[in-house]
């Protein structure tokens, strides 16, 4: 792992120390005011790496940049990065001069697909969030504390609440809480392929609302409310119409979630106290609830470590995935894996965190490394191991900036199985309008049980 020379090392005896029991976890004023000097306002390393190819964060572009003609919410994002090629291509041929910053589950992929490959683009950090979220990440530094014995967090509103994070607790709820839309509106498919070729697909309408994220909350009127999510299937016609309905907390241990689902096929609202944790969703029942942005919702079943922060090649900057002229049948023309052709892979420092399934907890995942970039909090990549310690699943978040948002917004989820050789691709656009981000009219009474039932019928 190569760093500057102002960067600590987080291994050996301090990453043993940062396993311990949480604590609570704001910091001081006087180191709080590293944010935006040494530390980026959302507390990234400020200075570039060693050997430059991390540059250092420049922060220049605020929404869509001079080279992008953008059209507003609602239509897609230009790339303004479009005229790059790669500056090497990491192949199963050539991956072991290459490993020291590759996942275990990108090695394994390799191994096992000689068609998988990872362009290596060059590293930008030209983006910056809006003032909002930069003054809610440093009052949340001096603020934001954890409860229950580290499963919540209070004291803390739109924005990763620990941007100096000292335990994996802490670590967690970045990526579990990093600033995004606080409304999204989409239709995204999902895509199931399985090693033989076949391919089944479903649709789903999301909406989402974040009270989190929303601008009109502060610290002292937020009550505790993550967000609300209602999701509507409307493809293939056996599960068209099936809706749910989930309300999420701060402090899931607290207030654990709420679930309802609505089945056309007995025409009646019920609640699903059950759709969490690894309850299987979507096509095939291939990924389960918390996978969503490959890590989401109560953490209590699992012990976090903060294993420390290390150079990688991760996704990052993927706008040709969204290319509206951009057909599935393209994207998805391998096996394994989607088609190298239109994914960009950049050198970027991440955080690296363990989950460890607690001693009588049941999960399907015994397991799970992820990978979270520091300038934006998102967990982007994430190796899952079964009950038995095997590796199992090897997971990619996309990324793009998105310029209505003015912040990183999480895109495709890939989400490979390396023993069946089935992968699924999720929150796809292909063929479907742009998402809408913070730019729909509904509100909380949108979400509520009365109107799940209207829906329904």
């Amino acid at each position: 792992m190569r760093t500057n020379n102002k960067t600590p090392l987080l291994a050996g005896v301090l990453a043993a120390a940062l396993a311990s029991a949480p604590v609570l976890a704001k910091v001081s004023p006087e180191e709080a005011k590293r944010l935006g000097n040494d530390l980026t306002p959302m507390g990234a390393e400020t200075a570039g790496n060693a050997d430059g190819s991390i540059p250092a964060w420049s922060g220049k572009w605020l929404g869509a940049p001079p080279q992008v003609n953008y059209g507003g919410s609602g239509t897609a994002y230009g790339d303004p990065y479009a005229g790059e090629k790669p500056l090497f291509v990491i192949t199963a041929d050539n991956m072991a001069q290459y490993a020291d910053k590759l996942s275990e589950g990108q090695k394994a992929l390799f191994q096992r697909y000689k068609t998988f490959k990872i362009p290596v683009y060059p590293s930008h950090r030209d983006f910056r969030y809006s003032d909002r979220v930069h003054q809610r990440t440093l009052a949340n530094a001096t603020s934001a504390e954890l409860v229950s014995g580290g499963d919540g967090v209070v004291k803390a509103i739109g924005a990763s609440p620990f941007p100096i994070p000292k335990n994996g607790y802490e670590l967690m709820w970045n990526l579990n809480l990093p600033a995004r839309a606080w409304k999204e509106d989409a239709i995204y498919t999902m895509a199931l392929t399985l090693s033989n070729g076949t391919r089944s697909l479903e649709s789903m309408d999301y909406k989402i609302l974040s009270v989190w994220d929303s601008p009109k909350e502060t610290v002292e009127s937020f009550g505790g409310q993550q967000a609300f999510a209602l999701v509507q299937t409307l493809e293939p016609t056996r599960k068209k119409g099936e809706i749910i309905l989930a309300h999420t907390f701060t402090d899931p241990i607290s207030s654990p979630s709420q679930s309802w689902q609505y089945l056309p096929g007995n025409r009646r609202v019920r609640r699903a106290p059950t759709v969490a944790y690894d309850t299987p969703f979507g096509a095939g029942g291939f990924r389960v609830m918390d996978e969503d942005r490959l890590f989401n919702g109560a953490p209590d079943r699992y012990e976090w470590k903060l294993v420390g922060k290390k150079e990688m090649y991760i996704p990052y900057n993927n706008y040709k995935l969204d290319d509206p002229s951009l057909k599935l049948d393209d994207l998805l023309s391998t096996n394994g894996h989607v088609n190298p052709e239109f994914m960009r892979y950049e050198p970027h420092r991440v955080w690296v965190l363990e989950a460890t399934l607690k001693p009588g907890k049941r999960h399907i995942y015994g397991k799970r490394v992820l990978y979270i970039d520091e300038d934006s909090w998102i967990a982007v990549m994430a190796d899952n191991y079964d009950g038995k310690g095997q590796l199992w699943r090897s997971n990619m978040q996309t990324t793009a900036y998105a310029y209505d948002l003015q912040g990183f917004q999480a895109r495709v989820a890939i989400f490979h199985d390396l023993i069946a050789g089935s992968y699924l691709t999720d929150r796809l656009l292909n063929g479907k309008p742009p998402a809408k981000l913070n730019n729909s009219d509904y509100e909380a009474d949108y979400f509520s049980v009365a109107n799940l039932r209207k829906l329904g019928k």
